[in-house]
């Protein structure tokens, strides 16, 4: 007889709400606001349709908690509530199936491009370094003391928005070489105060924005973070430090932690640094060579005290099935996979789908691949808010520069709308 399916078992999260299966749609930046910066028509459109596609869990793209820092020109941005309307209608389409719908919130720092903001700000006045993208980047300005206090409480308020809109739960983003991922890096953070120096001091921000979130949303609605389990980078931020973050987390009525890995300089979400794997190939576990950052959630699993979640090259059934099995994780995350089939889950469930293969994009550059397969997971997005089928034999290098000029226009209609807010 075969064994019950792991994948089709609920979970039930500390805030006691509950997960109908264990596979969640991880963040990817959808780069469809409206004019105002809150949802457009499609954006509700395109999570109306993952709603229906059998996920347990729905994690929204960056949602910014800044109107100057955003991460694409095209982010949706949750400071007051000018928007409320738009994101109720949002909640509701993403919550119509069985989904929960979560709004990852997010600060980019100084990963952001200077066509969006020639003045980012960061830990400190390190600027982004990528081969082949020079000048896309500016060097930010350190924090002041105030700032990141702002910062604190502008989190603390996006948060509240978005449950007083519907949504279940916020995803805090500190991973991927975002603000906080910078603050939690040596690389990156060289302050000589207490928001620098030792891991406790580094990871004060990320600490102190999920106890303002939580403070401000109450103990029922879910509040997650994603986290690096490393930066990928000579002098950055390590496994080791990612443990004793993790450690410093259980005290803070965490009801998801998300691992992932890599920032834009070392992109090891898309499973390369350098051009190298960041997976197990020599491993003899399918499921090591499968999943980029499952090893260091087994490892994690032994002291962390909330729910896991890995996204990151998950691509067959029988691999998440041994992952659950194996207890290493507590639900899996797909990103990808969702812009190439929105049922993908349901596909996956049921048995109808054992396998996802999906376009190969490599470019000469790493980071440049990273920006390809970005660029091509979104434009698939877009066709399925449009009710258009997703067509994975688009170009990826030419699908990258159309996905360029575009976000140049967008990026002078946010300056001019940024004049005139």
């Amino acid at each position: 007889m075969a064994s019950p399916s792991r994948l089709r078992q609920s979970l039930t999260l500390p805030n006691g709400s509950v997960l109908a299966n264990r596979i969640g749609k991880a963040s990817m930046e959808e780069s469809l606001c409206d004019a105002n910066h809150g949802p457009s028509q499609d954006l509700i459109a395109l999570y109306q349709v993952w709603a229906e596609g059998g996920a347990a869990l729905l994690l929204t793209g960056n949602v910014m908690v800044d109107r100057t820092a955003l991460t694409g020109p095209n982010n949706v941005i949750v400071e007051n509530d000018a928007n409320m309307e738009e994101l109720k209608t949002w909640a509701k389409a993403g919550k119509s199936g069985a989904a929960q719908l979560w709004a990852q919130i997010s600060h980019p720092g100084r990963q952001v491009f200077a066509m969006v903001n020639a003045e980012p700000v960061a830990p400190s006045a390190i600027a982004v370094e990528i081969k082949g993208a020079k000048g896309m980047f500016a060097v930010p300005r350190a924090l002041t003391e105030d700032d990141i206090q702002d910062i604190i409480k502008r989190f603390a308020t996006t948060a509240k928005l978005l449950q007083e809109a519907g949504f279940d739960g916020v995803q805090i983003h500190g991973a991927h070489g975002y603000l906080i991922s910078q603050f939690l890096s040596p690389h990156t953070n060289k302050r000589t105060d207490d928001w620098g120096g030792s891991i406790e001091n580094r990871s004060r921000l990320l600490r102190e924005v999920v106890r303002a979130v939580r403070t401000a949303v109450g103990d029922k609605f879910g509040v997650g973070v994603k986290l690096n389990s490393a930066d990928f980078q000579r002098g950055g931020f390590t496994e080791e430090d990612a443990e004793a973050v993790i450690k410093m987390l259980n005290s803070e009525k965490l009801d998801l932690l998300e691992i992932s890995g890599g920032s834009y300089e070392a992109p090891a979400m898309t499973g390369l640094v350098d051009g190298k794997s960041v997976v197990e190939e020599k491993s003899s576990s399918t499921t090591a060579r499968e999943a980029y950052f499952l090893t260091f959630a087994k490892k994690a699993r032994a002291y962390a005290k909330m729910p896991l979640m890995v996204t990151g090259g998950f691509r067959s059934r029988s691999g998440m099935e041994a992952a659950l099995e194996d207890e290493a994780v507590d639900l899996i995350g797909m990103a990808k996979p969702f812009s190439h089939n929105p049922s993908i889950a349901s596909d996956i469930l049921t048995g109808k789908v054992e396998r996802v293969d999906l376009k190969k994009i490599k470019l000469p550059i790493a980071a440049l691949t990273s920006m390809a397969d970005m660029a091509w997971s979104k434009s698939q997005m877009h066709r399925i808010a449009q009710g258009k089928r997703p067509a994975p034999r688009v170009g990826p290098f030419l699908n990258l520069v159309s996905s360029q000029i575009t976000q140049r226009k967008a990026a002078k209609r946010y300056q001019q709308w940024l004049k005139r807010a």
